[in-house]
Parts: structure tokens; C-alpha cells; sequence
């Protein structure tokens, strides 16, 4: 654990979610565990942090969020980014969302509720581009 969770520290991330509660769990964690990351409220702003931050490793992102979905942020980011990694956080298994995601080249999942050891396993186990210090 000690090992993926140093690998954490070498990446940038975007969290991409609108439930203000969890974006604060999310945040405070990975403040304590001093990893890179931003944050996004919506598919709209997500896109524009990927674009003023072109060293992101990966974006994690929910599904279902107003303005613009992940699963349409993703397709969008898809354009000028197409190497970006994505894992898709949400509590929706429904077929369709599934379809679509695997359509983008989507393979990864956080299912909701948000557990920190899953993120930190499935992270650790990704080949993601590091930041350079």
C-alpha cells in the first residue's frame, strides 16, 4: 500500500464531481496524503482544468452532474487530449452508461459510495504518466 500511494504523489489528478460533501472527503484525504490534484463541480469546468493543466495523470470523474455529464466531458476531452486516462466514479451501473463508457475506452470504476483503498488499489495498478518535480 505504501508503495501505490507513494506512486499517488507523482501524479496529478482531476476529481470531477458535484456532491460538495464528498468533493470535501475527497480533497481533505488527498491533502493529508499530499497528492497533486484539482478539483471540478461539473463536465463545463472539468474541461476547462484539463485544459489549463496539461500535466493531469488522470481524471476521475461521476457521471450524472448538471451542465455537462461525464460521460459527454469525456467524449469532449476525447478530442484534443485523446491519451488522457479516465476512471469513472458513480453510483449508476445502468447499461447504457456502461455502453457508453466502454465506447470512450473507458475500462475503470469507483463505485459510490467512494472507498479509498479501491482508488488507491486501481491507481496503483494503472500505467499513468508522472509529474515531474
Amino acid at each position: 500500500m505504501q508503495q501505490k500511494i507513494a506512486k499517488l504523489k507523482r501524479l496529478k489528478i482531476l476529481f470531477v464531481e458535484d456532491e460538495k460533501d464528498l468533493i470535501k472527503i475527497i480533497s481533505d484525504t488527498l491533502t493529508k496524503l499530499q497528492v497533486n490534484f484539482v478539483t471540478a463541480n461539473d463536465g463545463v469546468e472539468a474541461l476547462e482544468k484539463i485544459n489549463e493543466n496539461p500535466d493531469l495523470s488522470l481524471v476521475v470523474t461521476d457521471i450524472n452532474m448538471p451542465n455537462m455529464n461525464g460521460l459527454e466531458m469525456i467524449e469532449e476531452a476525447r478530442k484534443t487530449k485523446p491519451d488522457l486516462k479516465f476512471i469513472i466514479m458513480s453510483a449508476h451501473t445502468e447499461p447504457e452508461y456502461l455502453k457508453t463508457a466502454e465506447r470512450l475506452g473507458i475500462s475503470e470504476y469507483l463505485l459510490k459510495p467512494f472507498d479509498f483503498i479501491k482508488f488507491i488499489n486501481l491507481v496503483g495498478d494503472l500505467e499513468l504518466p508522472e509529474i515531474s518535480n
